[in-house]
């Protein structure tokens, strides 16, 4: 189904991965894993044709359905079932045995009855009303009710437009599916739902997630991508779990043999240096002992961290950001109506609610990202704000790494800009890197960059552990949990809550607002 060999992927002039080689069959369920940055979001798109291999050879002998991390959105007036039809073709059948009807209905004629025919066998031929009952079970199963489906793409919020690309590549004729990150903006209901979707998947999968509890119930097969070399492992994922332990501590012991074998030869050609006699075995020996270290295959390094401290914020007066009755309709969709909300310095609020309850749309109005229909954000005194937006659009693609941190902080010198892009994995040509090939991951540590660098008193944090790897979504924790800021967050992630330790709760769309308690903690995962 999907064959590459040879193949060298290259990120601008950095060359990602030399010589990778593998193959995806049907029954294949892969597991593509590595540390941010290593290339797996580029070696996907590589494999989906959208970007090109410098070297090698990639074959594909049937569909390929690809998600990226950010997937580009469709037209903002398609509705939601015509975009997953769209994937077999059936929106345009349907649309047109729609016409048909309208003009059969209309004049009743030959040439119309004729045109109705042939639009229900083309409509028939590409599934019919079974696969159009099939892409409403997948929008379901994904969280997406039934009430959306006639809404156009522009009325929905972000995490509901990345499910509708979601069930439209899980919908799409079998293949193989390329899906990176699918459970972003999923609720718990939806995880559970896509782990036996594709459980059952008859295709290929090669799935990149951070999710380990998804790669343990879905994957056989696992591909490491490390230092541009790509082992594959033909295991699920606790086997390989355990294989891999198992080999790091293989490694460890050879290499110690190795580097005590080696001592022990330099220390005797030392003494054997001394005597002409023996001179040239001496050389003879020391060279034996080297070629011994290099043959032995070192230690694995614990992959390098981000190192995230949030800003000491900047003084501020007593209530430095709030809202009155704030309202946003897209088109005649109502999403908020008549918000009320103080954030107070150094106060911490958690939103939560079901997916398309309006709380991005909240998120992006208090940023300025957006203006409400009705009502006002209010910007208290000394309001230094700090907005991180889950679809990363506050990065521009155009811009270079160390070109959006100057941006983002210009007071900032070269070298200390260059310090704190170095804190997050960001070195060498890496700050001349454009920000529109970064992985989610680097994106990720990219934005949270410039908010370190800011002084924010207020920051709005929209899934900041999306897209990161174990560590490094560790150390976000720790940083917001020590941060002395206001922070009003959007998550369902329940470590991200726990670590944040919020005093209210604000419950979208109602817009009612709580002291937090534990009997809240069940809609986190909702969110």
């Amino acid at each position: 189904m999907l064959t590459f060999r040879g193949v060298d992927v290259r990120a601008g002039a950095r060359l990602l991965m030399s010589g990778v080689t593998a193959h995806v069959a049907p029954g294949d369920r892969v597991g593509l894993v590595g540390r941010n940055g290593a290339g797996k979001t580029t070696l996907l798109k590589t494999l989906a044709g959208r970007l090109q291999p410098a070297a090698g050879d990639i074959v594909r002998t049937g569909p390929v359905g690809y998600l990226p991390q950010d997937p580009a959105a469709a037209g903002a007036g398609t509705a939601v079932l015509d975009r997953i039809l769209s994937a077999r073709g059936l929106d345009r059948a349907l649309r047109d045995l729609r016409a048909a009807e309208a003009a059969l209905a209309a004049s009743g004629d030959e040439r119309s009855m004729a045109r109705y025919t042939r639009a229900e066998a083309e409509f028939q031929a590409r599934g019919g009303y079974p696969a159009e009952a099939g892409a409403a079970r997948v929008a379901a199963g994904l969280g997406l009710p039934e009430r959306v489906l006639d809404q156009p793409l522009g009325t929905l919020s972000g995490g509901q437009r990345r499910r509708v690309e979601l069930a439209r590549v899980l919908f799409a004729e079998p293949g193989v599916l390329l899906l990176d990150e699918p459970t972003n903006h999923l609720d718990g209901d939806s995880v559970a739902w896509l782990r036996t979707f594709l459980t059952g998947y008859s295709g290929g999968l090669v799935l990149i997630s951070h999710d380990t509890g998804l790669l343990a119930g879905v994957v056989n097969r696992v591909w490491h991508l490390e230092q541009g070399a790509l082992e594959v492992h033909n295991t699920g994922w606790h086997a390989y779990l355990a294989d891999r332990e198992a080999g790091d501590r293989r490694r460890a012991r050879l290499r110690a043999a190795a580097e005590r074998k080696a001592a022990a030869l330099h220390a005797q050609a030392d003494r054997m240096r001394a005597r002409s006699s023996t001179a040239v075995r001496a050389r003879d020996m020391a060279r034996r002992a080297d070629r011994m270290l290099t043959e032995a295959r070192p230690v694995r390094r614990a992959d390098k961290v981000a190192r995230i401290r949030l800003p000491e914020p900047a003084p501020s007066g007593r209530t430095p950001l709030g809202a009155i009755s704030l309202a946003k309709s897209y088109g005649d969709l109502p999403v908020l109506t008549g918000v009320d909300l103080a954030v107070d310095r150094g106060s911490r609020l958690v939103v939560l609610g079901l997916n398309g309850a309006g709380k991005t749309t909240l998120l992006r109005l208090l940023a300025g990202q957006e203006r409400p229909d009705s009502g006002r954000v209010v910007r208290g005194h000394g309001l230094r704000l700090g907005y991180f937006a889950q679809e990363h659009d506050t990065l521009d693609p155009g811009h270079t790494v160390g070109g959006h941190l100057a941006a983002a902080a210009p007071h900032l010198s070269d070298g200390e800009a260059r310090a704190v892009l170095g804190s997050f994995l960001f070195g060498g040509d890496d700050v001349d890197k454009p920000v529109g090939v970064l992985s989610g991951g680097e994106k990720t540590r990219l934005a949270l960059a410039g908010l370190v660098s800011s002084r924010a008193n207020v920051l709005l944090l929209d899934e900041p552990t999306n897209n990161l790897d174990p560590a490094s979504r560790a150390e976000v924790l720790a940083a917001v949990s020590a941060y002395r800021g206001a922070v009003v967050m959007v998550t369902h992630d329940q470590e991200a809550v726990e670590a944040l330790r919020p005093g209210r709760v604000l419950v979208l769309p109602d817009g009612v607002e709580d002291l937090w308690n534990d009997g809240y903690a069940d809609l986190i995962t909702l969110a």
